[in-house]
């Protein structure tokens, strides 16, 4: 029999994401481990994608420790699960382990909708992670971000950052976080305008965009200079990250207006003028490349090395040196 669950209580025995939109679902997940860790710092993560939970390994996953110690198991793309390892899933849920939570990340719709329904009939604890389509959830993001992060910023800098970085919730947050780690008091739309319209001191922004144009000298004296001053690392690699995704994108759409592009790729207009001048010399096989080497240093600025410094330098000269450099 299912214990009886608190579905407000990240350490419930079964948490259950639903929805597309990545950054919410990774948070879902944040969530979880923290309070797990909170709770025992030795906690164990197991984050696996649904090739990886193979028929039995959930049983060896769960199965009771000598040290009885907290676990984590996190199963990504749950949808995907083949049908045995379903079926464990499902037997799992019916009588769940003492000290390990199981996260579930489902897509949500048709495809693998037995799990979902029987992941909500044992009582799971269930976080909504949609893709916000519309202008308006994006706006109401920016503005539970801002709230999160104890600032105050005003409806117009509001809706100008949304009109500035697009539908891409990674860059929103990266963005609210940047003015609160660079401005004192009210945030407000001037401060916004200034900051996207140039800024004398380095951001994570400008370390970005100087490594994907392959001027990794100005990328690194940006990059010390923002770390500095006190700009978290993540959001240096995370940054890296969305110029050189929006460089693949661009790369790979069809030609048209950047109004047209921009509908498309959900990106505003002035931002496809910049990524144009900035992927001149990539290749597919820079943006790979370029791809592994910063999801290696968010790995190590996430705790997975002994140096984040080293790991976004690492990182920014990758970066330059798959972008051809400018003559």
């Amino acid at each position: 029999m299912a214990r009886k669950t608190d579905t407000a209580d990240p350490l419930a025995p079964l948490t259950l994401a639903v929805g597309q939109e990545d950054l919410l679902l990774d948070r879902a997940v944040q969530q979880v481990v923290a309070a797990a860790r909170a709770a025992d710092a030795d906690t164990d993560v197991r984050d696996l994608t649904s090739d990886q939970l193979q028929p039995g390994t959930l049983a060896e996953l769960t199965s009771p420790s000598l040290f009885a110690e907290r676990k984590v198991v996190v199963v990504r793309n749950a949808q995907d699960l083949s049908a045995d390892t379903i079926k464990d899933v499902k037997a799992y849920l019916g009588s769940p382990a003492e000290e390990i939570t199981l996260i579930l990340l489902h897509a949500g719709g048709a495809k693998g909708k037995g799990l979902l329904d029987a992941a909500r009939k044992a009582g799971a604890r269930e976080v909504a992670c949609p893709k916000m389509t519309k202008a308006a959830d994006r706006l109401s993001f920016v503005r539970s971000e801002f709230r999160a992060l104890g600032r105050s910023a005003t409806p117009e800098a509001c809706q100008a950052l949304v009109d500035s970085i697009g539908s891409d919730l990674r860059e929103l947050a990266s963005a609210a976080s940047q003015l609160v780690a660079d401005v004192e008091g009210t945030i407000d739309e001037a401060i916004v305008g200034r900051y996207y319209t140039g800024r004398a001191e380095a951001s994570s922004f400008t370390v970005a965009d100087r490594a994907v144009e392959g001027r990794a000298a100005e990328a690194l004296e940006a990059l010390r200079w923002s770390l500095s001053t006190g700009v978290a690392p993540v959001l240096i690699t995370s940054a890296l990250a969305q110029a050189v995704r929006a460089i693949g994108k661009l790369s790979s759409a069809r030609g048209g207006r950047p109004a047209d592009l921009a509908r498309e790729l959900g990106m505003p207009p002035w931002k496809i003028d910049r990524v144009r001048q900035q992927m001149r010399g990539w290749t597919p096989d820079g943006v790979a490349a370029a791809l592994t080497a910063v999801a290696a240093a968010d790995a190590g600025v996430k705790g997975g090395g002994d140096d984040p410094e080293y790991a976004l330098e690492k990182a920014v000269v990758a970066v330059a040196r798959a972008a051809r450099p400018r003559r």
